[in-house]
């Protein structure tokens, strides 16, 4: 069990919510008169860790736009449910514009981070609270890069009344760069649940491995230097402290700090005290009669589902594992983490389910955007790879802390690296040697394909298919339910639209 933290914020503390908007940060401004004497730099800093949990954890954020508009995941509408104005649907098909709410929530509420994490710095922080900020300050504009390609930003202590300048492209990149770099030496070794030495090295690898995408998102190139880079940093942070997990699922597990050897930098939830909202994760895609009530919402999709043997525990297994509230969470022994088809079961009694129709509740491969007819609530494989906390899910407080950077990724990009490098060998060789600690069959080979399925196999659901499928020049393909290649000015989402109206230095990207 974790231990609880209860932070004690004075009351100049700024509290910025996952979902801030960057227009509505004068109200929760501190004043630059206040003596820096009188503020708690660490109260600041543990907001600025709190407003990043629900961009990662909420089902509506970077899971949203990260995987959504990807052949990993599908919001389908079903009858009157999930329509939501189509909001989902257009994320699927590459239909979105400047005032999609999810696309908007998103620029605003990594702005909100941004922001919070710069601001803390004009309080005279410790050399470590400094480089803590300027980490998730990084890490914020890396996304928003990633996503948006024009970031705005201010110097600490900056006025709130004039608008941000803003940073693009290549030159947003090389100061992220710079900016980890100089940071990385007074960033602590430990522990995962803060910033630390290995979280910003994985971060720079993200850097240097997409650094031709974001150059031209339409046609990447590789540097050969810049590969080299990826490889060197895999190398340090691989001779950390991680190791393979018993089991992969050991990762998002409730109990996950204890058990998940592959972490790398995750997002603390403490179960029954706070969240970011993490148990989305199973409540988007369960049921209504499954165990806890689910929305019947998000699912995956039969092609992707299909680049999995049966043998590989990614896939899904029957995770055992015991619960405080209900005991033996799977007495069905049935599949119970990763991708959920057929028959569903009661994890307290183990009797088969049914829908609300009196129908056996067994979910379906098939599934379409727009759903109708009698099997509304069946349709779509469903996928979940957080074990369900039962014991704090009603309060929604659970304790699987949210991973954001693991040993897999690190391993296949460095693999990858090597791969555009020449290397194929070497690559295979690390590829091989994670698809057996995951119960698949060795690679014959390693190409551009397949190192894409198999970063698509170990990353599912972790925010990053979007950016490898671009990366990869596989993101405006047709797709499951997608059956046109989309125009090129979908590599980017579009500057919301209210942003542009208030801050001059911000333009629409191309073709919105």
């Amino acid at each position: 069990m974790k231990q609880k933290i209860v932070i004690l914020a004075t009351s100049l503390t700024i509290v910025f919510g996952a979902c801030t908007k960057l227009d509505e940060k004068l109200q929760g401004e501190l004043n630059p008169s206040e003596s820096a004497g009188n503020v708690n730099v660490g109260a600041l800093l543990s907001n600025a860790y709190n407003s990043f949990r629900g961009m990662y954890q909420d089902q509506g954020n970077l899971i949203a736009l990260g995987e959504m508009s990807t052949d990993a995941m599908i919001g389908p509408t079903r009858g009157g449910d999930w329509d939501d104005n189509g909001a989902w649907r257009v994320l699927h098909t590459h239909r979105f514009d400047g005032d999609n709410a999810h696309v908007v929530d998103v620029f605003n509420g990594l702005g909100g981070v941004n922001y919070a994490a710069t601001d803390l710095l004009r309080f005279s922080p410790t050399p470590q609270q400094a480089a803590e900020a300027r980490f998730l300050r990084a890490l914020s504009q890396y996304l928003i890069l990633d996503l948006f390609d024009q970031v705005p930003y201010r110097e600490p202590g900056e006025s709130a009344v004039l608008p941000s300048k803003v940073r693009k492209g290549t030159e947003e990149l090389t100061y992220l760069i710079t900016e980890l770099t100089a940071i990385i030496p007074d960033l602590p070794a430990a522990p995962v649940t803060r910033a630390n030495k290995d979280a910003a090295k994985v971060l720079l690898m993200k850097c240097y491995l997409n650094k031709g995408a974001y150059a031209n998102r339409a046609t990447p190139t590789f540097d050969a230097a810049d590969m080299q880079k990826v490889v060197t940093l895999a190398d340090e942070v691989m001779a950390g402290p991680y190791s393979f997990a018993t089991n992969y699922f050991d990762n998002f597990a409730p109990n996950n700090d204890a058990i998940g050897k592959e972490n790398i930098f995750v997002q603390e939830n403490i179960g029954g005290v706070s969240s970011g909202g993490i148990r989305s994760r199973w409540h988007m895609t369960m049921h209504y009669n499954q165990q806890p009530s689910g929305w019947n919402g998000f699912t995956s999709l039969s092609d992707f589902y299909n680049k999995f043997e049966a043998s590989d525990v990614r896939r899904g297994v029957a995770y055992s594992y015991t619960s405080p509230v209900n005991g033996n969470t799977n007495p069905a022994n049935a599949v119970n983490v990763g991708f959920l088809v057929g028959q569903q079961y009661n994890m307290v009694t183990g009797a088969a389910l049914q829908d609300r129709t009196g129908a056996p509740l067994a979910f379906t491969p098939e599934v379409k955007i727009i759903e109708k007819g009698t099997n509304l609530e069946v349709t779509g494989i469903r996928c979940y790879k957080f074990p369900i906390d039962f014991q704090f899910d009603d309060n929604g407080n659970v304790n699987n802390d949210n991973p954001i950077f693991r040993l897999g990724d690190v391993m296949l990009m460095k693999a990858e690296a090597l791969l555009r490098s020449g290397n194929a060998g070497g690559g295979l060789t690390i590829v091989n040697a994670l698809r057996a600690n995951r119960g698949a069959s060795a690679l014959g080979s390693l190409t551009l394909d397949n190192m894409l399925d198999e970063r698509g196999r170990e990353m599912y659901h972790e925010t990053w298919r979007r950016q490898d499928l671009i990366r990869f020049g596989k993101f405006l393909d047709p797709m499951q339910e997608k059956s046109e290649a989309s125009d090129p000015k979908y590599l980017l989402f579009p500057i919301p639209n209210g942003q542009l109206a208030g801050n001059p230095n911000l333009i629409a990207n191309p073709g919105y």
